[in-house]
């Protein structure tokens, strides 16, 4: 490539970049969002109540018509169920919980340390996929990710003979082009299962998205990310930034070992998960174990599946715990309180959002409008005959193409959720499918986003290497990983969609509605 070529990409990315930019700006806060979004669905109850818009429920044959809310029982139901709305509302309590025993294991310096480890612990031919590979599953330490990793693995790339930037772009790549892959259930999952719970209730009130539902996928695609990063990152980044020439030697000994204590953390922390890893086989393998359905002696459906979130907020509390004891970082046991005082705090924002997040989808789902809609959209589709593995590919494409606007998957996810799922669910599409299409496109453009909340700290640490860069050098650098993420991993659903293979535990991909 030469500089000209390169130049020439930088600006019409730049220009691109600057244009989406000041639209971008012009939405908006997330929460801010939500209340205008309230007031909208407000108004549109009164507009299509009014217009007598209606459709014929293909599963009860009953009609469904529209529900004004500026109304006087529109306002009793609303100042009455406010509260409610927000208590009972399902990504609430379970992500609360989850941040809990995570919030332990994090301020405890487990989860730096463990990143720590899986980079500066792996030989240099292996460098770059362990950096990706660390990033995909640095999502369960909330913003460890950006801030230690990030940064750290630029300072290991050029301890080994690597571009720092290319060393950044693979890390970035990974904790959030690679956001929704992982070898373990995190929030986000139970986030999004509890907005597609609420989802499908607009159809099936008896259905429930669990925290697993995409387990098995979201596995797979923590070694495909890995992997497809690793390439673009050796192949593409790498050639595309060329040598890297530095004033000062800013490398780091790759060899760099833990401190004792770190290793005594360790050491107990390792000891730990295997007694607990035994302790929830014996209640599980089992034919009548106790983590098991008691009626039926299921997985699929058991206190063990519908308990997960509890189960790794524990793991994560007491491993944090045993590494604490074995580091000296939990001094006592206010330690351990201010730990998980420290972790709510940083959910404030988080609170704020749900609030109205909770108010709008309760809304939306008394207005009937959601319903409404998912039937007349799934009639529509049905008479333009489209296969579901297009269904599946438009949707993921649409998901793709809003975060590049709403920065939020939660956020955008509780927009999408009442309208599609329930469409989806009508051409027989579980919502569990519908779940990781969403997933795939919202995770491919994370790092090709401005509005992307970190996207300005990995700015930052690329100046710290290159002075002169800015959004365009990044946009540039991030392109092709977020190209070849969105191929990679559409190829990878359209071939489970073809093995008809299991998403999660009990989680299939098409549901009979009839």
């Amino acid at each position: 490539m030469t500089q000209f070529t390169s130049q020439q990409i930088n600006y019409r990315v730049a220009t691109f970049l600057s244009a989406l930019e000041r639209t971008g700006n012009r939405l908006p806060h997330p929460t801010l969002l939500f209340f205008y979004l309230c007031l909208l669905i407000l108004l549109l109850s009164k507009l299509f109540a009014w217009f007598d818009l209606s459709a014929l429920h293909p599963l009860n044959g009953k009609t469904i018509v529209a529900v004004d809310l500026i109304s006087r029982e529109g306002l009793h139901k609303i100042l009455s169920q406010t509260v409610s709305n927000f208590t009972q509302f399902a990504p609430l309590g379970t992500v609360l919980v989850a941040m809990l025993g995570i919030g332990i294991a994090e301020q405890s310096g487990l989860l730096q340390t463990l990143l720590r480890v899986i980079v500066l612990k792996t030989s240099k031919r292996l460098v770059t996929f362990s950096v990706v590979f660390a990033g995909v599953l640095s999502s369960l330490a909330a913003d460890s990710g950006y801030v230690a990793l990030i940064p750290l693995s630029a300072a290991v790339f050029l301890a080994a003979g690597k571009h720092p930037i290319a060393g950044i772009a693979a890390a970035f790549a990974g904790v959030s082009g690679g956001f929704s892959a992982n070898l373990m259930i995190g929030p986000l999952d139970a986030i999004l299962a509890g907005i597609s719970t609420e989802a499908v209730h607009l159809v099936n009130p008896n259905y429930e998205v669990t925290a697993t539902g995409n387990y098995y996928f979201i596995v797979v695609s923590t070694f495909l990310i890995a992997l497809l990063g690793t390439w673009v990152t050796e192949k593409l980044v790498i050639p595309y930034l060329g040598e890297y020439k530095a004033e000062t030697d800013n490398k780091i000994d790759l060899q760099q070992q833990l401190n004792d204590q770190e290793k005594r953390g360790l050491l107990y922390c390792g000891l730990f998960t295997i007694i607990f890893v035994a302790c929830i086989c014996v209640m599980l393998i089992p034919e009548n174990g106790l983590l098991r359905n008691s009626m039926s002696g299921s997985i699929s459906n058991s206190p063990f599946i519908k308990g997960i979130v509890v189960i790794i907020s524990l793991y994560f509390a007491l491993a944090g715990l045993c590494y604490g004891h074995g580091a000296n970082t939990l001094q006592n046991k206010n330690a351990v309180i201010h730990s998980m005082e420290k972790t709510m705090e940083t959910m404030a924002s988080y609170l704020v959002l749900m609030f109205f997040a909770a108010q709008f989808v309760n809304y939306f789902s008394w207005t009937q409008l959601g319903l409404i809609s998912a039937i007349q959209g799934s009639e529509l589709l049905k008479t333009a005959n489209v296969g579901p593995i297009s269904l599946i590919f438009i949707f993921t494409m649409l998901a793709a193409s809003l975060n590049l606007l709403i920065g939020s998957a939660s956020a955008k996810w509780a927009i999408m959720a009442p309208v599609f799922v329930p469409m989806l669910y009508l051409l027989g599409i579980s919502p569990e499918a519908t779940q990781i299409a969403f997933r795939i496109g919202d995770s491919c453009t994370n790092i090709i986003t401005p509005l992307m909340p970190y996207f300005g700290l990995v700015i930052a640490f690329v100046q710290r290497y290159n002075k002169q860069a800015g959004m365009g050098t990044m946009i540039a650098t991030m392109l092709p990983y977020s190209i070849c993420f969105f191929i990679g991993w559409s190829l990878l659903l359209i071939i489970w969609i073809t093995l008809d293979l299991p998403l999660g535990p009990g989680a299939t991909l098409f549901i009979q509605t009839h």
